[in-house]
């Protein structure tokens, strides 16, 4: 059975609350340290298998898509069944997809093996570890998710390189066993230090077609998707685009390094400002520099100006991923919060299936890939337009007709 409130040594805000948020740090570290690595391996994997960007591309996009859209799966099942069996589950799923990707000589069965795998093991693996932080908090929600959500920026920090240095020394096959290997560790980890929360859990599950049904939540979700869409262009692409502009292979992956440092300092530093100016005001304006930093990249003609991108890009995406569960906390409450976050990433899913693959169509038609940075300027343009309508305050809960857990 799982608790149904606080007990001895499961209370807010206790040091149990901080193993969660170690866990979901560590999850998310893994989960975006992978998943957005494949910058590194495009150009080596088409090369190999002699396909078109766009072919290639669409690995990310098959696995963001299973990624987000099953997030409402494993979501819905760590609320009701814990988060320890769940979590283990994406442990073995992405070490051994990993592997096998790396043994695979066939390219079709790269977007099973590798789409299908890791896909479905990262949402195992990060969706209920980051929906139980908030669930584990009261005074100190906000400072705990935006440590929580740091870990995928030092995920992007550390992998892509690492990954840069193991492929130019081993080739992109010994990378990825390797990569499977450690991953798997670390999510058992997770898996051992993941529980329940406190709070949020002891009312039954409510109707979640109310939510998405929400005036709020519709705004939220087409800002996110169009913002999203643009955000996937430079995980994609700028590693490829630095190394046109004559950057080394492990230059051209550190600006993958500098975008996830800098998201860092971008989430770790939000729990002030957001106290001052309250959680969505930030949110909008987080989106709205996300939006004017791609006129950088699409202007920049050196090294310097693509790094000063990436930082830009990076400080402002740090702030809205840290945000987005607060914002959802604002609006919902805490119950069933894994479910209504594994939901709320469909929408990620949805720009990682149509975001690579037009920026990689884009490119291979007009062999420019400034032609693809526009349309990510675009696209950012509109999610800013479509979230500066939401009007609720971060001090408003948006009502949903259901019982409430006891915090507020």
């Amino acid at each position: 059975m799982r608790p149904t409130g606080p007990t001895a040594g499961h209370r807010p805000d206790s040091p149990r609350a901080w193993l969660v948020v170690a866990a979901a740090f560590v999850a998310g570290f893994v989960v975006f340290g992978i998943t957005y690595s494949i910058g590194v391996f495009l150009e080596p994997i088409a090369a190999e298998f002699q396909v078109s960007r766009a072919a290639a591309s669409s690995l990310f996009s098959i696995t963001g898509l299973v990624f987000y859209f099953s997030g409402p799966i494993t979501g819905r099942l760590s609320d009701g069944f814990g988060p320890a069996i769940v979590v283990g589950a994406g442990a073995l799923l992405t070490g051994a997809s990993l592997v096998l990707a790396g043994l695979l000589d066939r390219w079709w069965i790269s977007y099973i093996v590798y789409g299908l795998g890791v896909g479905l093991g990262a949402a195992c693996a990060y969706v209920p570890t980051l929906a139980l932080v908030g669930g584990w908090f009261e005074r100190r929600r906000t400072t705990a998710l935006g440590i929580a959500a740091a870990g995928t920026g030092c995920g992007m920090l550390v992998v892509p390189p690492a990954s840069a240095a193991l492929t130019a020394e081993f080739g992109w096959r010994v990378a990825f066993t390797v990569l499977g290997v450690v991953c798997a560790a670390l999510l058992a980890a997770c898996a051992a230090m993941v529980a329940p929360p406190p709070l949020g859990g002891s009312n039954p599950h409510r109707p979640l077609h109310r939510i998405v049904r929400s005036r709020a939540f519709v705004l939220l979700y087409v800002s996110w998707v169009l913002a999203t869409t643009a955000l996937f262009v430079p995980f994609v692409f700028l590693p490829a685009f630095a190394l046109e502009q004559g950057a080394g292979l492990v230059a051209a992956s550190a600006l993958l390094s500098l975008f996830g440092g800098a998201s860092i300092l971008g989430r770790v530093s939000i729990g002030a400002t957001s106290e001052r100016i309250g959680i969505v005001a930030l949110f909008k304006i987080s989106v709205l520099i996300m939006a004017a930093s791609y006129a950088v990249w699409l202007a920049a003609t050196s090294y310097a100006a693509l790094a000063g991108f990436a930082v830009v890009l990076g400080l402002a995406y740090g702030v809205r991923i840290a945000l987005m569960p607060g914002v959802l906390i604002e609006a919902f409450g805490t119950q069933d919060l894994g479910a209504v976050l594994g939901l709320f990433f469909t929408a990620t899913g949805v720009a990682a299936a149509i975001g690579p693959i037009l920026a990689g169509t884009i490119v291979d038609h007009t062999g420019d890939f400034r032609w693809a940075v526009a349309f990510a300027l675009a696209m950012g343009l509109l999610g800013f337009a479509a979230v500066v309508a939401l009007r609720f305050g971060c001090k408003t809960r948006i009502e949903v007709p259901v019982q409430r857990s006891h915090q507020s």
